[in-house]
């Protein structure tokens, strides 16, 4: 049953994904290390952090390993950009497991070998020939340690400081939820890869049945 389902995933989407989040990331934190250039930041003995934004109930502000204990606001800034940057690219990784379940790419990732011929998920890692995975990895590098794609402002929606605040919440939240949800479904697709059809099911994404026509 797994065999099926491995010729109709296509993880160069997944990998696509990842690539495209980093064209949404925006220099945040250099523009507000500009601003603050010449302003000694406070540390957390006399900053809180509790009322920044995505501290929301049940969890309140939720830190069991204390990483905001004795920093400053912008290592808090930071991490927070670390937070969203994870979890657009946890958000589009989602997409990328998805997406290949009901539409695969046309032609070929290399010469002989179509995007449909590549196994799902973990299973690609060695079907992919060595010089994609070189082109990949270079690029994204690239694209993260240059930060070239830059801040971009075609497609921003123009919304009052109210909304405004509640979609970043509103982000911060699907992101958090994305990276939950990839790493279940590597957890899920490495143990079929282990073990193939652990599960009895006949597709990686059991929870939405209207994929597969059911």
């Amino acid at each position: 049953a797994r065999s099926a389902h491995s010729a109709t995933q296509n993880p160069s989407t997944m990998f696509a994904a990842v690539l495209t989040a980093f064209a949404f990331t925006t220099p945040i934190r250099n523009q507000k290390i500009a601003a603050r250039a010449d302003v000694k930041m406070p540390l957390a003995s006399s900053v809180s952090f509790e009322n920044e934004l995505g501290v929301i109930e049940p969890t309140g502000f939720f830190d069991p390993l204390g990483l905001t204990k004795d920093i400053d606001q912008e290592t808090f800034d930071m991490y927070r950009e670390s937070e969203l940057k994870h979890g657009r690219i946890a958000q589009l990784a989602v997409i990328g497991y998805i997406v290949p379940e009901i539409y695969r790419f046309p032609g070929e990732i290399a010469p002989g070998l179509a995007f449909a011929d590549i196994p799902n998920g973990v299973a690609a890692i060695n079907a992919i020939p060595a010089l994609g995975w070189i082109q990949i990895i270079a690029l994204i590098g690239a694209v993260d340690y240059r930060g070239f794609l830059g801040n971009f402002d075609a497609g921003k929606p123009d919304l009052d400081s109210e909304t405004l605040e509640k979609r970043k919440l509103q982000e911060l939240q699907h992101g958090r939820l994305a990276m939950l949800a990839v790493l279940e479904l590597l957890r899920h697709d490495s143990q079929n890869f282990v073990k193939a059809g652990f599960d009895g099911m006949d597709h990686l994404i059991t929870g939405l049945p209207f994929l597969y026509g059911n």
